[in-house]
């Protein structure tokens, strides 16, 4: 079965783990912005949002309202958020 292709959020949270995974983005590190992020990636305010909340579900990072999105695990060792 051929590989189907990945929505663009899906491409940008993979990115943004494999940041994460390499040391890029350590620990207690804060994401950019949502609008430096749509600079920087090329991509709608929309999809930023989502691949935040792809990430925030991933156990990755945590969103701090009116603070910002930080770095709070590693691909290895994040465990997702209990329901």
């Amino acid at each position: 079965m051929a590989d189907l292709p990945k929505y663009e959020y899906v491409k940008l949270a993979d990115a943004i783990a494999a940041d994460i995974a390499s040391g890029t983005l350590p620990i207690g590190a804060a994401l950019p912005s949502e609008r430096a992020m749509v600079d920087i990636h090329g991509v709608s305010i929309g999809t930023v949002r989502r691949a935040v909340r792809e990430l925030v579900s991933r156990g990755l990072v945590a969103t701090l309202p009116a603070k910002g999105t930080y770095v709070i695990a590693t691909p290895a060792t994040a465990q997702p958020p209990q329901a």
